[in-house]
């Protein structure tokens, strides 16, 4: 019997899993694929906890079969997956590796076979070494490449995948890439960030032009963005003004050009000269239109002013009422308030704009019990209470067209090595046997009924 509280979602909704191609992938050196930053990375002392990698990660390159059928068990109307750039490119320009492209093939086939659709992410971090040594993404020229990178996916891939992204979190790859170096290629420098940060977001509107381009089939094509919504952490007028700045430069920055085609005033101030030159065209080419928009929401922010905090002088506090995962603040209300704060901010000006919830997913200690279980209670109950604010942001009129948990299984967490569990399935690294855990049941069973008792599970 269903309850009277069942949340029930839009006819059509894509419930769906996300991963990425380094963090899953494996067969780092085989079929002619190239080094990635991540390869380099990896290999650095002290990178990555207990110097692991992403050689081997989940090995879906092997598996990846298995693991379609996974996802069909699970009932997955859409698997958001990332293209490995060094797989299909190995120098990042010219040569393609028909054997990278071959593995995309299968696996795009397979998953239409079992209907499933395919959404495509072009960038998720692992940008081929030789460009790098180039300059990377602080290199104008590297923009260009990804742009002939993207017509080249495209054109082998067009014919049968509708769903394209561009990148994914380039706020990340720029700041945690080029300001803080906790993440590939591990540059530390303000003025590197900003300019990584603008030069991916043009790449982002030269590869929509060039997918569009690269096949007569209509496609929707969008970005994924991680952002939060931002609160001070008390009433002073200093904290107040630091949350704006901070919500500047973790949602803005990204948001304003993509979708009103300027920069914040505000941030440009803040910014001055560090900020990096923007050609003419830059702009225009970065508000390419786009048919979605990805939100990755993982927490929010609550931040007090800090002098000595990063370009916008605000840090990050915990309160101390909060649940915490592995990594943060679990806050199921912030998915509301962040979806609607942008469909009120931005949709006016895209009304036939929809968004996706392109990630959505919490670490916390898993394990198989005696009897080969997964009893991960507490990733139910993360997931239960955020599709609950998904649905309440629809009824809200915001346009949310599906959701995806991070992650299928799970993988390689960057930094972090593989000492974080984000999956659906439960991964033993050192054999590669795949479980399904509870979590992964749970959210079959919403997936089937399309939708949930918010007072049920976990």
């Amino acid at each position: 019997m269903v309850s009277e509280d069942f949340l029930r979602f839009p006819e059509g909704f894509l419930w769906g899993t996300a991963t990425s191609a380094y963090q899953i992938e494996g067969a780092w050196n085989e079929d002619g694929r190239g080094l990635s930053i991540w390869d380099t990375f990896c290999r650095q002392p002290g990178r990555i906890r207990h110097g692991e990698s992403g050689d081997v990660a989940a090995d879906h390159y092997h598996r990846w079969q298995e693991d379609v059928k996974l996802m069909a068990a699970l009932g997955l109307k859409a698997y958001r997956f990332s293209i490995s750039w060094p797989r299909v490119q190995p120098q990042g320009v010219g040569a393609v590796n028909d054997a990278g492209l071959d593995f995309y093939d299968r696996l795009v086939d397979s998953l239409l076979g079992q209907g499933i659709e395919p959404f495509v992410t072009l960038f998720h971090w692992d940008l081929p070494q030789a460009l790098q040594d180039q300059g990377g993404w602080m290199n104008r020229a590297t923009a260009a490449r990804f742009a002939d990178y993207g017509r080249v996916v495209g054109e082998r891939l067009g014919d049968r995948v509708t769903s394209w992204i561009t990148h994914n979190e380039p706020f990340v790859a720029a700041a945690a890439g080029h300001l803080t170096g906790e993440h590939a290629p591990g540059i530390q420098d303000p003025m590197a960030a900003l300019q990584a940060g603008h030069l991916l977001l043009l790449s982002h509107g030269l590869a929509v032009e060039a997918l569009r381009a690269a096949t007569s089939r209509p496609l929707r094509i969008g970005i994924t963005l991680n952002l939060n919504p931002v609160q001070p952490a008390s009433d002073s007028d200093e904290d107040r003004r630091a949350a704006v700045r901070y919500d500047g430069a973790v949602n803005r920055l990204a948001l304003d050009p993509l979708l009103l085609g300027h920069y914040p005033d505000d941030m440009l101030a803040l910014f001055g000269l560090l900020f990096p030159t923007i050609k003419p065209g830059d702009l225009e080419r970065i508000a390419a239109p786009l048919d979605f928009l990805g939100i990755n929401y993982y927490s929010r922010a609550v931040v007090r002013n800090d002098p000595e905090g990063p370009l916008v002088e605000a840090s990050q506090v915990q309160p101390e009422e909060s649940e915490y995962s592995q990594m943060w603040e679990i806050h199921p209300p912030g998915m509301y308030e962040l979806l609607t704060r942008v469909w009120s901010d931005y949709g006016k000006d895209h009304p036939q704009l929809r968004l996706l919830v392109t990630e959505n997913g919490v670490p916390v200690p898993d394990g198989l019990d005696f009897d080969g279980r997964c009893r991960d209670y507490r990733r139910i109950r993360y997931l239960r209470d955020h599709i609950a604010q998904v649905h309440r942001a629809l009824e809200a009129g915001v346009p949310l067209a599906g959701y995806f948990v991070w992650s299928l299984m799970d993988n390689f967490e960057w930094a972090h090595g593989y000492g974080m569990r984000f999956g659906l399935v439960y991964v033993d690294f050192e054999t590669q046997a795949r479980t399904m855990k509870d979590s992964g049941h749970w959210f079959g069973r919403v997936i089937r009924e399309n939708g949930l008792d918010p007072q049920a599970g976990g």
